[in-house]
């Protein structure tokens, strides 16, 4: 088992990978005690062989190795890689590229949506990985032997899952298929936080203007506070609590004291300043009606004037995803059915662009004008969609 902690034998490991077409890569961290992920491991495997890297080793640069995450020669071969990209964007500033995420490549083949790593090692090698080392600290030495085979086998068994997916996407002329993805995959922003818009994940029941903006303005304090000191979010304020101060807005160490389930040391202390300091900004400024017209967005309901055209939309959607061998939900999601449904953004919506019109989209907004139909073929037995001239 080659481990490498040094410099120097990083490397030279980088040396051998500078020849390679494809590598694949895998990151073991944590992060229950911080706000961006411990890189704790990373394992790296090629056609000849495989490494691992502890970046927790004394003195050790991991710069050659994010030098091959940028080499444009070297495809990088990852599954469900969003965790990975983001350490490594955390770490270098760059989005590593090119990218080759088996996940998305899987869905595309048929495989289920969002199928694991194990499922997919298990589906096309016949081989059934050893999860026993599944919950290891990883930011703990010495790793044992287990363990490190462990971590080791999430990139040698990537290598055949990769062969056999990229093989199948040339066959069946797939390859431009996961282009929009993985292009999305690498979207810089995905790996900004953005404090403006944390509240937006927050659920919650309310929808008046006041409560909006409190909450708002608490949400972008607390993230940017837990990027500053890199702490989780919910060991500063949990949601709930959060969501009770924004209903009661307190404008006074006193007041906020009384909110439900609210520490008093904490109320009484620095987070409680900083806190109060933040509901009074968010309440001396003019309500922002925009805040509640992005809630509506966020639940937008099909009229019932449209509900039996949505459940032909699912059924179409199912058929043609059967059909095809691709995941549904990878052509459209329930949100891009609602929004045909009701005829709205057309233009943007992405099961109406490239590949997915092709497959899905054309179908849909046919139905929706009445120039499609529906049969079934008893000689093929098969269903099929006939479009009108």
């Amino acid at each position: 088992m080659r481990i490498i902690e040094n410099t120097e034998d990083l490397e030279a490991l980088c040396r051998e990978l500078k020849k390679q077409k494809f590598i694949t890569v895998d990151t073991e961290f944590v992060r229950e005690k911080s706000y961006y992920p411990l890189l704790c491991l990373l394992q790296v495997g090629w056609l000849d062989d495989a490494a691992i890297v502890d970046p927790l080793a004394q003195g050790l640069d991991l710069g050659p190795f994010l030098e091959i995450m940028q080499n444009k020669k070297i495809l990088k071969v990852l599954h469900s890689g969003r965790q990975d990209i983001e350490i490594f964007y955390n770490i270098s500033g760059k989005i590593p590229t090119p990218v080759f995420d088996t996940q998305i490549a899987a869905m595309v083949a048929g495989f289920g949506a969002s199928i694991s790593y194990d499922g997919l090692v298990r589906a096309i090698t016949q081989t059934e990985l050893d999860k026993s080392s599944r919950l290891t600290d990883w930011s703990k030495r010495p790793l044992d032997k287990t363990q490190l085979e462990y971590a080791l086998r999430d990139v040698t068994f990537l290598i055949p899952c990769y062969q056999y997916l990229a093989d199948y996407l040339k066959t069946h002329k797939r390859e431009s298929w996961i282009k929009e993805e993985t292009a999305a995959l690498c979207n810089e922003a995905l790996y900004k936080p953005d404090p403006e818009n944390a509240w937006q994940k927050i659920h919650h029941t309310a929808h008046s203007p006041k409560f909006l903006a409190v909450l708002k303005a608490l949400a972008t304090w607390r993230e940017l506070r837990a990027m500053k000191h890199n702490l989780p979010r919910r060991t500063l304020i949990k949601d709930e609590i959060l969501i009770n101060i924004a209903a009661a807005a307190p404008q006074s160490i006193e007041e906020l004291a009384k909110v439900r389930n609210m520490r008093s040391d904490i109320a009484k202390g620095k987070l409680g300043v900083e806190i109060v300091e933040a509901v009074q900004k968010a309440l001396a400024e003019p309500l922002n009606n925009d805040l509640r017209k992005i809630e509506r967005e966020k639940q937008f309901v099909v009229p019932s004037t449209a509900a039996a055209l949505m459940e032909v939309l699912r059924m179409v959607l199912k058929i043609r995803s059967e059909q095809e061998g691709v995941v549904a939900r990878l052509v459209a999601s329930e949100q891009d059915l609602r929004q045909i449904a009701c005829g709205n953004n057309d233009k943007e919506n992405p099961a109406l662009q490239g590949w997915r019109y092709e497959m899905f989209g054309k179908y849909a907004l046919a139905f929706r004008k009445g120039k499609a139909v529906l049969c079934y073929d008893t000689k093929k037995r098969d269903i099929i969609i006939e479009l009108k001239k």
